[in-house]
């Protein structure tokens, strides 16, 4: 780790934003959602809700019900033990081993509030979800069961993805046949979390190295200096709108994964490359140079995109960037992504938090105006926003000790 002497993350500003993260998370986040979104007649958790928290549609994501699931087993194994935290992770457990599951073992998406499916997507994200979910409960409650079934479910993703077929295909293959960033990136997230429950990792390390040498062969393009969301089998350029496309926020959220993990193997040189390199690339994509902000889809060739909300400011790739720039700046002690982070931190905080009800708001106009005060639905939930609060409060506190430590030492010698 390179020393840290920055202008901009100076002693002071990293103890204000410590107060800003944790106390955002604490005393703002969770009691937004915290009691009112428990069902404590159905089970489960409704996300649906307005801007001060009513809850208009009472129809749960299994999505939703997974993320904060794993949430609040994982401010349990990491904040503090919190009785409250626990209880609340089995009351989500619960209505996923209930509701959650078809008869083959994969998971439904979208359910009524007593648990009646409504829809199950061709995908796998609601299983990597449910894998979260059981192997935090499983860490934090010492629940056997919950780690096999986090176990059970990995191999059954693991199994959807590598079996041609299985996973019936959205387009006619033969045609015009592709895959999505989306599959390593989270591949390599769920591999780290299920990494430190089990007992030999060297399945989930495989996972994640075969996931980021994935993202660097064949959707690295450093012909464009981009990622893109969108590959022929073997990376190739799809030269139509969907293969054209570009979602700075996904591939910032990779891009601090592969510098999470070259964090948890000793700071590996390598990946810190290879991370701050996607970061590098997909800023300069994503920063809104007029207004601020990460912008939601760009084409590589600098066409048109056809997606009508292309330019919209979303909340989530704001939380991933505020993550990513705050762990590059930790990891490499260049002064630009600490300059970064201060971008897109004052940015995302002058437009997406609502001073009087609490939380953000998920989805502004391009130019920080809001375009619904929604803080709930099926995508949106206490998810990416508690844990940019979490992740950036934890790295800023490592900031602060190596900080202190090098002050010590400076008195000592």
């Amino acid at each position: 780790m390179s020393p840290h002497n920055s202008s901009i993350l100076t002693p002071r500003r990293i103890d204000d934003l410590i107060t800003i993260y944790r106390d955002g998370l604490l005393q703002n986040t969770l009691p937004f959602w915290l009691p009112r979104c428990v069902d404590r007649e159905y089970g489960g958790f409704m996300m649906a809700m307005d801007r001060d928290g009513t809850i208009i549609d009472t129809d749960k994501g299994m999505w939703q019900q997974g993320r904060f699931t794993w949430l609040l087993a994982h401010l349990y194994n990491t904040v503090e033990p919190r009785a409250e935290w626990l209880a609340l992770a089995k009351h989500g457990i619960d209505f996923i081993r209930r509701y959650g599951f078809d008869d083959d073992g994969r998971m439904f998406f979208h359910v009524t509030r007593d648990g009646r499916p409504i829809r199950k997507r061709r995908y796998i994200f609601t299983e990597t979800f449910g894998v979260a979910a059981l192997a935090a409960y499983a860490q934090a409650s010492g629940d056997e069961q919950a780690k096999q079934e986090a176990v059970d479910l990995f191999d059954l993703v693991a199994r959807y993805l590598t079996t041609p077929g299985l996973i019936p295909p959205k387009t006619y293959v033969e045609n015009r046949p592709a895959k999505a960033l989306a599959i390593p990136m989270i591949m390599i997230v769920t591999a780290q979390i299920m990494r430190d429950v089990v007992d030999d990792p060297a399945p989930y390390n495989e996972w994640i190295d075969n996931s980021i040498a994935e993202i660097e062969r064949d959707f690295m393009k450093p012909e464009f200096e981009a990622v893109l969301e969108t590959v022929g089998p073997n990376g190739e350029l799809i030269d139509h709108f969907d293969g054209r496309m570009l979602t700075p926020g996904h591939a910032i959220e990779a891009a601090w994964f592969i510098l999470q993990e070259a964090k948890h193997r000793g700071n590996d040189p390598r990946l810190i490359k290879l991370g701050t390199t996607i970061l590098d690339w997909m800023w300069q994509w994503g920063w809104d140079k007029e207004y601020g902000g990460i912008i939601y889809f760009r084409d590589v060739k600098g066409w048109p995109v056809q997606e009508y909300w292309q330019d919209m400011k979303f909340w989530w790739p704001q939380n991933e960037a505020i993550i990513a720039t705050l762990l590059a700046y930790q990891m490499t002690g260049d002064e630009k992504y600490a300059r970064w982070h201060q971008m897109i931190h004052n940015w995302a905080y002058q437009y997406f938090p609502d001073p009087e009800h609490g939380e953000w708001y998920g989805y502004l106009h391009r130019d920080g105006r809001i375009s619904t005060p929604l803080k709930g639905n099926l995508w949106k939930g206490p998810f990416h926003l508690p844990r940019m609060q979490l992740v950036c409060w934890q790295i800023l506190e490592e900031l602060k000790m190596v900080d202190d430590n090098s002050r010590m030492r400076g008195r000592n010698v």
